[in-house]
């Protein structure tokens, strides 16, 4: 129904932001990965959202990627996790580390956000299996060694998606070392 607002951000109070369209103002409520890369008060911005309609309500939720809003859809889609939940699992740890922890099955990772217990968090993880996670899935599971996973980790972590993670992964040899490792795969993503 509502895919997209482009707009100017008029208030900032986490998780909520008030975007202004047009002299119609939109509530929507942001995990705080998209939180922290919103503008200052003031600017334009262009958020991807999720309308959901509830009995007593109807929300708007905001995303600063397709890949946030994907997980989101996905996340809401397994019984017993409703929006709020969803967007504290992405603000919690991101699209990237909730498709590591899929990949790998790491229900230690989901415990650490707030309201995810340990039945929910092997629910989430069987449930998600397939679905998040298939880009860096092989990546992970390719990984020989635990430089290779590193580095892997230190550039998902410096906003590189997973694709151009997975392809400057596989340009590196088998034995290089951590710091060498990450030197040399940002050297092939800067060309």
């Amino acid at each position: 129904m509502i895919g997209k607002l482009t707009g100017m951000l008029l208030e900032k109070n986490p998780p909520e932001v008030l975007l202004d369209c047009h002299g119609v103002g939109y509530e929507v409520q942001v995990p705080m990965s998209t939180f922290y890369n919103l503008p200052a008060v003031g600017e334009r911005v262009a958020l991807l959202t999720q309308f959901i309609v509830r009995e007593d309500a109807q929300l708007l939720y905001g995303f600063a990627t397709h890949p946030e809003r994907q997980a989101f859809r996905e996340l809401i889609k397994i019984a017993g996790v409703g929006p709020r939940t969803a967007l504290a699992i992405l603000s919690g740890l991101g699209v990237a580390d909730l498709a590591q922890a899929v990949t790998l099955q790491e229900a230690g990772r989901l415990v650490k956000v707030p309201g995810i217990g340990k039945k929910t968090a092997e629910r989430l993880l069987l449930e998600l299996k397939g679905k998040l996670g298939a880009d860096i899935g092989g990546t992970v599971a390719h990984a020989q060694s635990d430089a290779q996973a590193d580095i892997l980790q230190a550039l998902l972590a410096l906003g590189y998606n997973d694709k151009e993670a997975a392809a400057a992964l596989k340009a590196l040899p088998a034995d290089v070392g951590v710091s060498e490792g990450i030197k040399l795969a940002l050297k092939a993503l800067a060309k």
